[in-house]
């Protein structure tokens, strides 16, 4: 099966890994991107053409799935252009970092032919999916109230590269959120109704040069966050996070009331490091709580009128918890003529629906009601 590519990034290249490990026959075949200078591992330099448009790949080869991998605020532009002509499409998220974008796209994807995969691995998970399950056994009772976090501890990615560039990401509800609040409306089932929200940057903030490398930082030898020496030693993270131009909160927080009249409160940190680290949520109902965590891959069932707790364990994976296997599986479906996405494009427009609207809610303190 032949993949095209738009937007040949480092993200999208692990995509093609997961694709290729389930199915050997799926080779990348054309590629659209910026850089003429684009090599596919495992292809000599030049086999594998380089189209510095999307129209000009669209026009002069014969695909099965399209792939965009491009920076966030190219995704709807992008993900426009192949809408239409029916070939299943892998779309990473944020599908949208404007609301006048998710508007555009909510049309053409109403419009197009194409079957779309969202790339949101947490839902498809089997620590989310043990949580839907028992759920919608009625075990726990229906849902009356959801606590979610997501303490990152990676979270220097989003100031020390590119993602800095707050016009590129959209902010961090997009970035990060929208996987969470989509696992959550999985397993809930609900419609969101109103959101508020507020944002703090308290740490990576600082009065040092705009565009200061930290290979170039007189304090890079005793900075905790730098790049060069320490614990957050990264070559591909350039920049300073205590500069001027250093955007993107770096804690952020969120209540969502939904249409039966149950909230969910929801809090992401970017500065929690090591052990800190936590990813998860606790599911409440009247009858017990099933409380899981993505880091120690573990589901809780706790019964709260007897003296009874459940410990499921799942074993590690590296891929997105596991999530990263199934979403290549139901491309490789949709590919193939059989069945419907684990992930539609419906899944992430409503996502990035919730985040705009946190954003917005952030920025002007107010209660934002979550509609088109």
């Amino acid at each position: 099966m032949k993949l095209g590519v738009i937007g040949y990034g480092s993200r999208i290249k692990n995509v093609i890994k997961s694709i290729q490990k389930e199915d050997s026959a799926c080779v990348v075949h054309a590629i659209a991107d910026i850089r003429q200078n684009v090599v596919v591992e495992g292809f000599e330099e030049g086999a594998v053409p380089v189209y510095s448009t999307p129209e000009a790949m669209l026009n002069a080869e014969q695909l099965d799935g399209i792939l965009i991998g491009t920076r966030c605020s190219l995704h709807t532009e992008m993900a426009l252009k192949v809408l239409p002509t029916g070939i299943p499409l892998f779309l990473e998220k944020p599908v949208a970092t404007t609301m006048e974008d998710a508007r555009r796209l909510k049309a053409g994807g109403e419009a197009g032919k194409s079957k779309v995969v969202v790339s949101f691995p947490l839902r498809v998970t089997a620590p989310v999916q043990l949580v839907k399950e028992i759920i919608d056994s009625g075990k726990i009772g229906t849902v009356e109230h959801v606590q979610a976090i997501n303490n990152v501890p990676y979270g220097g990615v989003y100031f020390h590269n590119w993602y800095r560039d707050e016009n590129e990401t959209g902010g961090l509800f997009l970035q990060k959120a929208t996987h969470d609040f989509d696992y959550i409306q999985y397993v809930l089932g609900l419609r969101p109704t109103q959101v508020c929200a507020m944002t703090s940057k308290q740490v990576f903030k600082g009065t040092k040069p705009a565009g200061l490398k930290c290979a170039d930082c007189e304090e890079n030898r005793t900075c905790p966050d730098s790049t060069v020496h320490g614990p957050q030693k990264n070559t591909s993270w350039a920049y300073c996070s205590f500069a001027e131009d250093t955007g993107n909160e770096d804690s952020g927080s969120a209540l969502i009331r939904y249409e039966t009249g149950m909230h969910v409160s929801y809090s992401q940190n970017f500065f929690a490091r090591r052990s800190a680290g936590t990813r998860g949520a606790r599911f409440i109902g009247y009858k017990g709580t099933v409380d899981f965590d993505f880091f120690t891959n573990e589901v809780k069932v706790i019964m709260h009128h007897t003296p009874r707790t459940e410990t499921h364990r799942f074993e590690s994976s590296q891929d997105h918890f596991g999530g990263d296997a199934v979403l290549a599986r139901s491309f490789i479906d949709l590919m193939k003529g059989e069945g419907e996405s684990i992930s539609p494009l419906q899944g992430g427009l409503d996502s990035a629906l919730l985040c705009l609207k946190a954003r917005e809610s952030a920025q002007t303190g107010t209660f934002q009601a979550v509609e088109w």
